[in-house]
């Protein structure tokens, strides 16, 4: 069966075919980093990680791109508060750092690259004067706005009629735009006081003082900060061309962000921006989305140490990246049974294949069916939109099979025991593998407990760096330096401050 997607462009399933048959493009909207990273975040983190894991085990080399906006308001208005940092700069790294770690905790594979914003300013200022140049834009007091009406397919991935979108921006932009549904590429100047006001945090820096922190650049317009929806597609198209083939966010960014960045891109390439649009269903705590702003949250980094990673996946993946998902007690307890579930089937297999019972003469055919036609299940649910829930089950009959096979002993084929030759050796591997296999697709480790991975980590690493130094302060500095190439080899890029080293997983 072949891999089909529900494409939000055209609201068909679709089977998926990428523009090189070997190789998949995959952009992902990624966070701003102007808080602490939650469930909800977390949650489309774990299936785009099961997209990115599902398309490499049908054979696609996948190239994933999931950026960082650290270039925002929100972000200025934590400048000073607790030890974020005293620019919007610093709080930005501090919380890149934080949400890299959260990655890492919950066992996604790693994109090739992660982009950032501030980076990118000159990619987003060439394709600016681009539009200008293509009459998709204009200059007003130096900003510069996309014109909505010079872009015949506005409106075709919302299904929205440009005459009834409201006006977008704050009220000195809508009084210099020339459509009240044009949008900013480029904004005049710093961050107004007004613009952080709401945002501004207890223990924050003043907000005149923190505005004064706030990044701009030079451009042919003026001093001032790019534009929102500019940023997605400077940075996607600098990593990964002109047309991605899957292009993945919540579903509160259809309108306006994923929309724009349509027009923008298309006008500025005269090409495709993104062949498949594929867009995370909200999380919902107590009947409202799980955000930041709304402060009803639980952190990725509380949620991992209260539960362990496996446990949190079983809980992610129980629902498609497409249907609504709530947080409750009731839903995660449900969840580590299913994962206690897998996890007590797979020991038992292990340690019968590791006992004297186990023998390669005996075969259990209801355990070697059950577990081919779980694969089979298992395959056709993830090649079906990347169903999740119905691949989790799959898992699940997975281990059904193997407690029936151990408890109730191997049968022939006429249905008589013969538990005094033992169980089915290669039947019980297979079962293993199975799980072992379909598992990593879902992100779930049998191999070992991960509960708290990325802190032990930490921990692991604080306590290297602290022989390091010993070994620097008694002059022994080719140990030192072997101590952080050996550390840099296991992917921990150290550096070394006035303040003593930091280091980042």
């Amino acid at each position: 069966m072949t891999l089909h997607v529900t494409n939000t462009l055209t609201g068909e399933t679709e089977p998926f075919e990428p523009q090189d048959p070997e190789n998949v493009l995959l952009y992902y909207c990624g966070l701003t980093v102007s808080d602490p990273p939650h469930l909800g975040h977390a949650r489309s983190w774990v299936h785009v990680d099961v997209m990115h894991r599902w398309l490499e085990y049908l054979g696609y080399d996948v190239r994933h791109v999931e950026n960082f906006t650290d270039i925002n308001e929100k972000i200025v208005a934590r400048v000073g508060e607790d030890d974020l940092g005293e620019d919007e700069a610093a709080v930005a790294e501090t919380y890149i750092e934080r949400t890299l770690a959260d990655m890492r905790s919950l066992n996604l594979l790693r994109a090739e690259v992660y982009p950032r914003v501030s980076e990118h300013v000159p990619e987003i200022v060439d394709l600016v004067e681009t539009l200008i140049e293509k009459d998709y834009a204009y200059e007003a007091n130096g900003s510069v706005y996309f014109d909505v009406t010079s872009f015949d397919d506005y409106g075709k991935l919302s299904n929205q009629d440009v005459e009834e979108i409201e006006s977008q921006g704050d009220p000195d932009e809508r009084s210099e735009k020339r459509h009240p549904a044009d949008f900013a590429l480029w904004k005049a100047d710093g961050v107004d006081v007004d613009a952080i006001d709401e945002h501004h945090h207890e223990g924050a820096a003043d907000p005149e003082h923190a505005c004064g922190t706030a990044q701009t650049w030079d451009s042919p317009w003026g001093e001032g900060r790019p534009g929102w929806h500019i940023e997605c597609s400077a940075m996607s198209m600098t990593h990964l061309g002109e047309t991605l083939d899957i292009h993945v966010g919540g579903r509160d960014l259809v309108f306006p962000h994923h929309e724009n960045e349509i027009a923008q891109s298309e006008a500025a390439t005269d090409r495709s921006f993104a062949n498949y649009w594929l867009h995370c269903e909200l999380f919902q705590m107590d009947d409202e989305k799980m955000s930041s702003s709304l402060g009803n949250f639980v952190t990725v980094s509380r949620a991992v140490e209260q539960w362990n990673t496996n446990v949190l996946r079983t809980f992610l993946t129980a629902g498609s990246y497409n249907s609504k998902q709530l947080y409750s007690d009731e839903t995660i307890a449900e969840a580590r049974e299913r994962w206690d579930q897998l996890e007590r089937a797979y020991d038992a297999a292990v340690e019968s294949l590791d006992s004297p019972d186990a023998r390669t003469k005996v075969e259990d055919e209801s355990l070697r069916s059950a577990v081919d036609r779980a694969r089979e299940r298992f395959v056709a649910a993830m090649n079906d939109d990347f169903n999740t829930r119905e691949a989790q089950s799959a898992l699940l009959q997975v281990a059904t099979a193997i407690n029936t096979h151990l408890e109730g002993g191997p049968t022939d084929d006429r249905g008589e025991s013969f538990d005094e030759n033992g169980y089915d050796y290669r039947g019980l591997r297979s079962a293993v593998e199975a799980l072992e296999e379909l598992g990593d697709v879902l992100g779930l480790s049998f191999a070992g407990e991960t509960t708290g991975s990325a802190d032990l980590a930490g921990d692991v690493v604080e306590l290297v760096l602290d022989v390091r130094e010993q070994e620097r302060d008694a002059g022994n500095y080719e140990r030192a330096d072997e101590l952080r190439d050996e550390l840099e080899g296991l992917g921990v890029e150290v550096q070394d401050t006035d303040e003593g080293p930091s280091y980042r997983l």
